[in-house]
């Protein structure tokens, strides 16, 4: 049996079977190339080199205060030293710049779903792609862990580009899950809170349809590290359209259902229900005190990044003690 906590010996590929992997990692290469044209050049001329507000990483220190100069970021300010000694005094920092970032990847059956050209594990992809390269590139490291059935592989960190190919490649070559029952996010949860022992960021990308139980565990990782949740949607997953006699299948557990979309009483309930879900859910990733971040099958993917890094900016503002001080204003 697989056994996530146990360190697992790497493999050493024969000529033969390297052979054979040439073409899948030919094939991920050239969807990075893709990415790093489509995405990333956008996403590098948009955030300006501003990664840490996307990628808020560890290792930051308290090394010294001093006075408030010009220019200064107010959020550093220390107010109790500034209310002591009556003199606005900042905290000076020292980072750690190499940073970790693990990705938790729901792979379970409902990942493959989408009602367009694109699938929820397409999305997943690329998002893992651009977010892996843009923290390699500025020599941070990346790991994953893969959830199909149960968590079955580890990826140790890593950085370089040939690295995000490897993952990209793992990702890729995994075939999809027959029905194998409901999914256990908890598990992916658990084995990552076993496995990451230093604070990194740790997104845990899925659509968490899940049996319940994962919010405890999502709660405990965000104490130790900085979680982001990706969440996957389909906005099928919604709203149900007016198509006539159509067979639903739960791609979990593989029942079928016929049903009469037609009836709008039919698609009420379905809206209703699904907006019960849609609240509870957000009330589950809120009390986990996680950011998230919405990726639809149907969204540019750096409007939606772009989206997530602008929250994060607004938040982290007011949490430093909104307005300026009029004295600080002037010295402004």
């Amino acid at each position: 049996m697989f056994n996530p906590f146990k360190r697992q010996p790497r493999p050493v590929a024969s000529p033969m079977a390297q052979a054979a992997n040439a073409p899948q990692i030919a094939g991920s290469d050239s969807v990075l190339r893709r990415l790093e044209w489509t995405v990333i050049r956008r996403l590098d001329g948009l955030l300006q080199g501003d990664y840490r507000t996307l990628l808020r990483g560890a290792g930051i220190d308290l090394a010294d205060l001093r006075e408030y100069q010009h220019h200064d970021d107010v959020r550093h300010i220390d107010w109790n030293v500034t209310a002591r000694l009556q003199i606005p005094h900042v905290r000076v920092f020292t980072e750690d710049r190499e940073m970790t970032a693990w990705f938790l990847l729901d792979l379970s059956p409902s990942i493959d779903f989408g009602s367009g050209e694109q699938r929820k594990r397409n999305v997943s992809a690329d998002l893992v792609a651009v977010l892996a390269r843009l923290l390699t590139r500025h020599g941070n490291r990346v790991g994953a862990l893969l959830y199909g059935s149960g968590v079955d592989t580890v990826i140790p960190a890593g950085n370089g580009r040939r690295h995000v190919l490897q993952l990209m490649h793992a990702m890729a070559r995994r075939p999809k899950h027959a029905e194998s029952g409901s999914t256990k996010l908890g598990d992916l949860l658990h084995a990552a809170a076993g496995l990451v022992h230093r604070r990194s960021t740790v997104f845990v990308v899925s659509d968490f349809i899940s049996e319940p139980g994962w919010e405890t565990a999502l709660g405990l990782l965000a104490q130790k590290h900085e979680v982001v949740a990706v969440r996957l949607v389909d906005p099928l997953e919604m709203d149900l359209p007016d198509l006539g006699l159509i067979t639903l299948r739960d791609a979990e557990s593989g029942e079928q259902l016929l049903v009469d979309t037609h009836d709008p009483k039919f698609r009420q309930r379905f809206a209703r229900i699904a907006a019960a879900r849609e609240a509870e859910l957000r009330t589950s990733l809120s009390k986990a005190g996680v950011d998230t971040l919405e990726l639809s099958t149907q969204d540019d993917l750096v409007e939606s990044i772009m989206r997530f890094t602008d929250m994060r900016k607004r938040r982290s503002r007011l949490g430093a003690g909104g307005k300026l001080p009029m004295h600080l204003k002037r010295a402004a």
